[in-house]
């Protein structure tokens, strides 16, 4: 008999939501409370990466990741999604080697898990000849729910339904949509998180009394608005959108009984730094959203980036080695710096040296994509 063996290899995207997804409406099917809203960030900058190989010669599924091998039996998702692929094609029965790892630190608030489960669905619907984009948000919800929204790029809403099959993502525009915009992370902490995405979100639903007015009276209107913001490019009307959704879904974790704080001291200069920048300039140029995690993450036109990060080097500076701390783009460089603009934040900033692990500059980009595929 002849040996069989295919091979794919494929990037995934990490995305930010715009609009939070917090609470559970089914945590076994994990469906969501209420919609959620986010940009695809461009895998050239953040993205996991999944070579799977199926052959007749493997006794047994492997899972590595980051290098290291992965106990299939004790991932219950991981596990899920293999049983789901293989009732959806039961004339394979070939075990598969699956080797997965992120170009960026894993869950420390940087929607790791999205990425990883996107792509290791992407990478099983090539081989198992699924490609329908709907079905695959639904199947890769089901290993981690914001992973459903890094099935597509540009930006993307992630409809809660009223079951597994009604829970799903769906492109509100494609990365073309809007060229100018540009998105710069913020790194305060690289290190895992003291309280878990999943056990956080739990509690929150079980103690908060705010999640529960947020996902019904709020969320829907903010997502009608955010749609139209994005489709229109309303930049200023994005952002505050942006913001105050974010700021919500923070107030939401110190509602949580007892409370959660996912940002740190360093996020909220962060903060201050958006909301000074945009006070001197006189309109809104900037805008800031903080996943769970301390990390923040800027959008703004690319005619800004310079004036802005010039201010980013200035009220938080490396004095240490620098070999690593930027990735991503090449960041402009202002010539001059406005000293009118410095003044002004100094009042409300105090310089915090080396408080930053890391800043990566991105942009809106595409989906899952195939980099290698093999077969013999």
């Amino acid at each position: 008999m002849v040996d069989q063996e295919r091979k794919v290899t494929v990037k995934a995207p990490v995305n930010i939501a715009v609009i939070k997804y917090w609470g559970k409406k089914d945590e076994k099917l994990i469906t969501p409370i209420n919609n959620s809203i986010s940009a695809t960030l461009s895998i050239d900058d953040l993205c996991a990466t999944t070579t799977i190989t199926i052959s007749s010669n493997y006794q047994e599924d492997e899972f590595w990741l980051n290098g290291e091998k992965q106990t299939i039996s004790d991932n219950k998702r991981l596990s899920h999604c293999l049983v789901q692929f293989r009732s959806l094609k039961s004339n394979i029965n070939n075990h598969l080697k699956i080797e997965s790892h992120n170009n960026f630190p894993t869950a420390a608030g940087l929607a790791s898990s999205a990425a990883g489960y996107a792509c290791l669905v992407s990478a099983l619907g090539h081989l198992f000849g699924i490609t329908d984009g709907k079905q695959l948000s639904i199947l890769a919800r089901q290993g981690s729910g914001s992973a459903c929204r890094s099935i597509y790029g540009g930006f993307v809403e992630w409809i809660a339904g009223d079951d597994s099959e009604t829970s799903f993502a769906e492109q509100i525009v494609d990365d073309n949509h809007w060229p100018s915009l540009r998105v710069i992370i913020l790194i305060a902490n690289d290190k895992e998180k003291d309280v878990a995405s999943t056990s956080g979100m739990k509690r929150s639903v079980e103690t908060s009394e705010l999640i529960h007015h947020r996902a019904e009276k709020v969320v829907p209107e903010r997502c009608i608005q955010m749609r139209k913001a994005i489709k229109e490019k309303n930049f200023t009307k994005f952002a505050e959108l942006t913001m105050r959704d974010s700021n919500q879904f923070h107030a939401i974790a110190q509602d949580t009984y007892p409370p959660i704080r996912y940002m740190n001291d360093v996020s909220w200069s962060i903060v201050s730094l958006v909301h000074g920048y945009n006070e001197f300039i006189g309109s809104t140029k900037v805008a800031y959203t903080f996943d769970a995690g301390p990390n923040g993450v800027l959008f703004m036109e690319q005619d800004q980036v310079g004036q802005f990060m010039t201010m980013v080097k200035q009220f938080f500076p490396f004095t240490n080695q620098t070999d690593g701390l930027f990735r991503g783009e090449p960041i402009p460089q202002e010539e001059i710096i406005n000293q009118s603009l410095v003044d002004y934040l100094s009042k409300k900033l105090i310089i915090k040296e080396n408080s930053l692990k890391g800043i990566i500059y991105t942009k809106v980009g595409c989906g899952p994509k195939i980099v290698n595929q093999q077969s013999n």
